[in-house]
């Protein structure tokens, strides 16, 4: 029983932070989805599911809903594709090789914040870096990418692949340090190429490693706002209003808490549906590389 006490004693800390920063918002963005609630009015009226209502009526909602899925469905595989082929890249027993791999991990433990302005002057339309690179070789050198609607969302998408790189890349090393090097070796002396040995081995005995990162990413690009907010503010013309930002709109600047919690909880099962989604699929594919 004391060891017992003692081993409460330190879960205490991660049970009260689960309780009051997690299951507790969960539940008041719940209440307030039932109530209208205004932050300039002292309204607590109970609507029921009105506010959910509301927001399947709302258009500027299904569009937000429309280019949040859109930034997951570039950003998500290519983040992972760059990532994959960095840590096969980092993996090769050269020198310098730590020193890369912190090189490539150092954007993920930057703020945010910092990192979104860094861009910002990258995609300068005259002065900024891509714009200097695209003038160095010819071509057309005053691109607004943040301000025209057929590049905005590029531009995120590929900010967010530099900003996510680096702890993708430590999940599929982490991956790779994992295969057995038999499997290699016998499929060497089976005369197999790279890229079969890449396709039958390494990315079979990566599965597992794929799912999880693809769930947190996508759970991730749907969730994005730091970028958003300070990169294009939802344009031009509403290009790049994706859900997070969307929300923060109705909560902050129209002080529409209660439509805001009910659009907080649509997006919440949105994720959860894409989750289940993507863990049944992979799981089938699991099995499918089991059964080979």
């Amino acid at each position: 029983m004391r060891r017992q006490r003692i081993g409460y004693l330190f879960v205490a800390p991660a049970t009260i932070h689960l309780f009051v920063f997690a299951l507790f918002p969960l539940g008041y963005t719940f209440w307030l989805s039932l109530h209208r609630v205004n932050l300039l009015k002292e309204e607590r009226a109970f609507v029921g599911f009105d506010n959910y209502a509301y927001s399947f009526g709302d258009p500027l909602f299904w569009n937000a809903l429309r280019n949040s899925l859109e930034y997951a469905l570039l950003s998500v595989p290519l983040g992972m594709a760059v990532a994959l082929g960095i840590a096969l890249l980092v993996n090769q027993k050269l020198p310098g090789m730590a020193f890369f791999r912190t090189a490539y991990y150092i954007p993920a433990i930057s703020s945010g914040v910092a990192i979104s302005m860094l861009w910002i002057y990258m995609y300068l339309p005259e002065t900024g870096l891509l714009n200097t690179l695209l003038k160095a070789i010819g071509l057309p050198g005053n691109t607004e990418f943040l301000n025209n609607p057929s590049w905005a969302m590029w531009a995120l998408v590929f900010m967010s692949i530099w900003l996510g790189l680096g702890p993708k890349m430590v999940l599929y090393l982490a991956g790779l340090v994992g295969i057995p090097p038999d499997l290699y070796e016998a499929a060497e002396l089976d005369g197999a190429g790279r890229w079969s040995t890449f396709r039958h081995i390494t990315l079979p005995m990566l599965a597992p490693t794929t799912l999880f990162v693809l769930v947190t990413s996508t759970i991730g690009a749907i969730q994005i706002f730091t970028p958003v907010y300070m990169m294009t503010q939802g344009g031009p013309g509403d290009r790049t209003d994706v859900v997070g930002y969307h929300i923060y709109i109705e909560a902050w600047q129209k002080f529409l808490v209660g439509i805001a919690g009910a659009k907080s909880f649509v997006v919440l099962l949105l994720i959860l549906a894409i989750a289940i989604l993507q863990f049944r699929v992979m799981r089938t594919q699991l099995q499918g590389y089991a059964k080979t």
